[in-house]
């Protein structure tokens, strides 16, 4: 759904054969059927929650078990929790630094070995525009995603010469379902559309940039704020915003 649907149509209309991940195996399977009768690819679907601890050593087994060489990885799956950190349980919180983080680093390392070994491919990595500050009352989820984008930037410098491309893209709040499962005052908050944001990742993967801010310049404007105003100011004014929108 959201992002993800967004990637699979993008590619599919490149031409590109999929490999559709995530845990409703009939929305997936409804999905490759109409990618593949629009697009003429092929679409394996693969139910795997990956909030499960082995998900990516499943999904790695069963690609190779299927015989099936990823040429490009989109490691998009992610979630968000909102509100005070000690207000969640304790499973959400890992589930959640299980699918950001985990289940990323697995699936990049075990695929990211056989690009190499290949001499070619490609990673790209849903990072966000959280990435660059602290944000209260989405503590967990901005951090995982700070990982993201440094992960991907050092990774992508250790596998330029394995002509391994690696991208972090940064989107802003983007129109998918991500917010439905939060305290947030969804009308207040001014959205991209998920077609706008895959088709500016793409082309800039296209370009061989590193890092992408997909979204709107306004949401570009706030990932500069925390490098000029000391970091005590840059969480207050994180945590005055997440009280707008209704996040605490």
């Amino acid at each position: 759904m959201g992002l993800g649907e967004a990637f699979a149509e993008a590619l599919a209309a490149r031409g590109a054969n999929l490999v559709l991940v995530a845990r409703s195996l009939d929305a997936l399977n409804a999905l490759a059927k109409r990618l593949t009768e629009q697009y003429g690819v092929q679409a394996i679907v693969l139910a795997v929650d990956l909030a499960e601890r082995d998900a990516a050593m499943r999904i790695s087994e069963e690609l190779e078990r299927q015989r099936i060489a990823v040429d490009l990885l989109v490691n998009n799956a992610g979630f968000g929790l909102t509100g005070e950190f000690l207000s969640n349980p304790l499973a959400r919180e890992e589930d959640l630094v299980q699918v950001n983080i985990q289940a990323l680093v697995g699936l990049s390392h075990r695929l990211g070995s056989a690009m190499a070994a290949r001499n070619k491919g490609g990673i790209i990595n849903v990072a966000s525009n959280a990435s660059f500050q602290p944000i209260p009352y989405m503590a967990t989820y901005a951090a995982s995603k700070a990982f993201v984008l440094h992960f991907s930037e050092a990774l992508g410098h250790e596998l330029a010469p394995r002509n391994v491309q690696v991208m972090a893209t940064c989107p802003g709040p983007t129109s998918t379902r991500f917010f439905a499962a939060t305290s947030a005052d969804q009308p207040t908050i001014k959205m991209d559309a998920a077609e706008v944001v895959v088709r500016r990742t793409l082309e800039a993967f296209d370009r061989q940039e590193k890092v992408v801010y997909p979204g709107r310049s306004s949401v570009r404007i706030t990932s500069w704020l925390p490098r000029f105003i000391p970091r005590a100011l840059a969480v207050r004014a994180a945590a005055a915003a997440s009280r707008g929108m209704g996040l605490h």
